[in-house]
């Protein structure tokens, strides 16, 4: 892969110290454990984007299910629930 860029970053000279130290033990080239962050970190935001989008829908689903008249209140749930962990406790069916 040829290089088409090139970045410049401000560091603390110890942490840079460290990061090249840690790089020539594993015989690595820094830029290319850089570039591996870089992309971890861009495929970390990808992720969260896409969860947060799933989390979105999945708020919407519910909403519309509330506005149809599907839902269930929370305190009829939480009735249920208590009502189902009693019965496992108990041994009953």
């Amino acid at each position: 892969m040829s290089t088409k860029a090139v970045f410049t970053m401000k560091l603390e000279p110890e942490l840079r110290d460290e990061f090249m130290a840690a790089t020539m033990e594993d015989d690595r080239p820094a830029s290319q454990v850089v570039r591996e962050l870089m992309r971890g970190y861009l495929d970390q935001r990808r992720r969260s984007r896409e969860y947060d989008e799933y989390l979105h829908q999945k708020v919407e689903a519910a909403r519309l299910s509330m506005r149809r008249g599907l839902g269930q209140s929370n305190e009829n749930v939480e009735a249920v629930f208590a009502a189902k962990r009693q019965q496992a406790l108990t041994g009953q069916k």
